[in-house]
């Protein structure tokens, strides 16, 4: 090393875990932006109980040189002994003055990350779920390498909680019934990150994601508790309004009557006091009181409201809105003994859902036809089958 005091032999790099993400904490944050070397030490001995002794080990210097260090007695200026100091502590090396090209690329990395994120919502919910997942899988790779070599910045943390959820979310639409986990998986390890910020907002947000996850892969009691928790942590009327619909769906298709008929409630009064969006506004809530209806044993019930018209489009709404809205509505006419008509819808549901890539959609087209409509469950086979090959191959 190219300062007096170093001990080559006595320096261990150390693991993601040893780092433990605190330099991604507010309080990190503000120290890390101070720049200050001696303050670094100080925080990070703090932080993990080490004395300057135990630094000294894991930094590669002795212990009286890490005291002059903190004492203001000695000043690192050499970059190789900065970037080495760095490289021990898993740090970013711009931190301590020092410019690096592979730092550099990872901040632009940063910085467009969230566009990427963005863009890939914004791709999902005009029904190109695939484009989505193909944006966002190599960044979520690239942000876990990094977290696992202990570089964990608190942007890069938030961006990879966001990146996690957004690909769990995506793959929940082009992924079948069978491989819906997966989706959850990814929602789920967003929360590993979400739990550290401690923002209502997130954390609701994240939850919400993960519990309607859970809920297309049939894990209904876990997805309800998470949308009940995201429901009671919401900080806004807004961030509530986004439960609810969700909430609903699940208590439907639990079975608890209960808890749908004061989702549905309250998401109506919530719908003329928050803006619309995909999923808060009248077309989609009207689509889950259907399908609750009758998850709920009130099959009399989804046909008197199915009888009325869908409620006119206040926003606009994904175009996988629509197929979830035909399936269900198709059901709901063959229950009423509609069997022309359900077949028109499920039908039509079915090319949708093709050209959608929807594979779960056309499994509930299968299963909504049954015996009852062949030409519908037939048409939804033979598209499922197609996909299922384009996946495989």
């Amino acid at each position: 090393m190219p300062e007096p005091g170093v001990d080559n032999a006595s320096a261990v790099r150390p693991s993601a875990r040893h780092a433990a993400w605190h330099w991604a904490t507010p309080e990190a944050q503000a120290v890390l932006a101070t720049r200050d070397l001696a303050a670094i030490l100080r925080f990070h001995r703090r932080v993990h109980g080490h004395s300057q002794a135990e630094t000294g080990v894991l930094i590669g210097y002795d212990k009286t040189y890490v005291s002059a260090i903190e004492l203001g007695k000695r000043r690192l200026t050499d970059v190789a002994a900065l970037r080495h100091v760095a490289d021990r502590l898993t740090l970013p090396p711009h931190v301590l003055g020092i410019t690096d090209p592979a730092d550099t690329d990872f901040r632009a990395l940063v910085q467009f990350g969230q566009s990427t994120v963005r863009l890939a919502e914004i791709a999902r919910q005009a029904g190109h779920a695939s484009e989505a997942v193909a944006e966002l899988w190599p960044l979520v790779a690239r942000l876990e390498a990094r977290a696992r070599d202990g570089y964990v910045e608190r942007e890069a943390l938030r961006l990879l909680a966001d990146a996690r959820l957004g690909l769990g979310t995506a793959l929940g639409n082009v992924l079948p019934e069978e491989r819906l986990s997966t989706a959850a998986h990814w929602t789920a390890k967003s929360l590993d990150v979400v739990d550290f910020f401690d923002e209502p907002e997130l954390t609701t947000t994240a939850l919400r994601m993960h519990g309607n996850e859970l809920r297309k892969a049939g894990l209904l009691g876990a997805a309800v508790n998470r949308l009940v928790r995201a429901a009671s942590l919401a900080p806004n009327p807004s961030s509530r309004a986004a439960v609810l619909p969700l909430l609903a769906r699940a208590a439907g298709a639990i079975g608890n009557a209960a808890l749908f008929d004061r989702a549905v409630r309250e998401a109506k009064v919530l719908l003329d006091e928050v803006d619309h969006t995909s999923l808060v506004n009248p077309t989609a809530l009207y689509e889950i009181e259907l399908r609750g209806l009758i998850g709920t044993g009130r099959t009399g019930a989804a046909i008197r409201r199915a009888e009325h018209a869908a409620p006119a489009a206040t926003t606009n709404v994904a175009p996988q809105w629509r197929v979830i809205e035909l399936i269900t509505t198709g059901r709901v006419r063959l229950l009423a003994g509609d069997e022309q008509g359900a077949t028109e819808l499920l039908v039509g549901a079915v090319r949708e859902a093709q050209s959608q890539r929807l594979p779960h959609q056309l499994q509930r087209v299968v299963r909504a036809a049954g015996e009852s409509l062949p030409a519908a469950r037939e048409a939804a086979g033979r598209a499922l089958t197609r996909l299922r090959g384009e996946m495989a191959a």
